[in-house]
């Protein structure tokens, strides 16, 4: 059972995709600090603030899904400057492919979750998804 919005594998993975994009943005090009650099940190983090929004209003299922969709077109957003950290070469094609492919199943998982609002919306003891391991590091399991 799901009781908290950081137990939602959609927001684990968009944790786990942020705190990636955070870590190698540390080495691009100074002149990008406050253009690619700081809106792709922002966006890529936004997408999970809008998930734990959207679970405190989970008692509305417009509002929820108002928010869902929030974190969708964040998702989408962090997808694009992707394209251009890529272009610019300041990731590597595989870099670029696997986090495109973290933030395509996380839209998944949001568009997933609007088409199924009804199952999200309702009492929490309700609200069922299996807990995958995740880890921040080779030692270090996300709680």
């Amino acid at each position: 059972m799901v009781t908290t919005f950081r137990e939602l594998r959609v927001y684990r993975e968009a944790f786990l995709a942020a705190r990636r994009i955070f870590h190698v943005s540390k080495q691009w090009p100074k002149e990008e600090r406050y253009a690619l650099t700081g809106q792709i940190r922002r966006s890529s983090r936004s997408v999970n603030a809008n998930i734990a929004e959207a679970w405190r209003k989970r008692r509305y299922r417009k509002h929820f899904i108002s928010k869902l969709s929030d974190a969708d077109a964040e998702a989408a957003e962090t997808r694009a400057w992707l394209d251009f950290a890529v272009d610019y070469a300041y990731i590597s094609d595989e870099m670029y492919v696997d986090l495109d492919a973290a933030y395509d199943q996380v839209q998944s998982g949001l568009v997933a979750m609007m088409r199924d609002a009804p199952r999200w919306c309702g009492p929490a003891k309700t609200v069922r998804e299996e807990m995958p391991t995740y880890f921040t590091d080779e030692k270090t399991p996300l709680k």
